[in-house]
């Protein structure tokens, strides 16, 4: 199964991208009614402490991972295949992060997202991040549809 990023032509996000070499290359499939996407921080993504992950690394996971999980939504609640003609496009509107605990760097990050609501132009996604079978994080997106002209500027 292809994961939701990899289905989106011409995505050279840094976070989520697979047209982007130097990026996190992130991959979100659906279980269910959940987004998941599993993430093996890299040692550079450091916090002061070189233990645990950067806040902003979180932060990019969250958010991307959850722009990737309306965009498929959108796709989905057409009844289509994400990155089926004519494309979807979704970027942040909104972004919200709570850290709970420390990241520990040197385990899998497992992100768990949820569409909390939706209207015809955006998506409110809420992610919850795991590691160590120990809640990290959680955040919210608010996703906002754009028009396919968007990509090319």
């Amino acid at each position: 199964m292809s994961a939701i990023q990899d289905l989106m032509p011409g995505n050279n996000c840094y976070g989520c991208g697979p047209n982007n070499p130097a990026g996190m290359q992130i991959k979100s499939h659906w279980e269910g009614d959940e987004s998941v996407c599993r993430y093996l921080p890299r040692p550079e993504q450091c916090a002061g402490p070189p233990q645990y992950v950067y806040g902003g690394t979180i932060a990019s996971l969250i958010d991307c991972h959850c722009v990737g999980t309306a965009t498929s939504h959108f796709y989905r609640s057409e009844g289509r295949q994400t990155g089926e003609p004519p494309e979807i496009w979704c970027v942040t509107g909104r972004l919200t992060v709570n850290y709970l605990a420390p990241t520990p760097i040197d385990q899998e990050i497992e992100l768990r997202a949820t569409v909390k609501e939706h209207s015809k132009k955006k998506a409110v996604i809420s992610c919850r991040v795991f590691s160590g079978g120990v809640q990290t994080a959680e955040g919210e997106v608010t996703a906002v549809r754009v028009p396919e002209s968007w990509k090319n500027g």
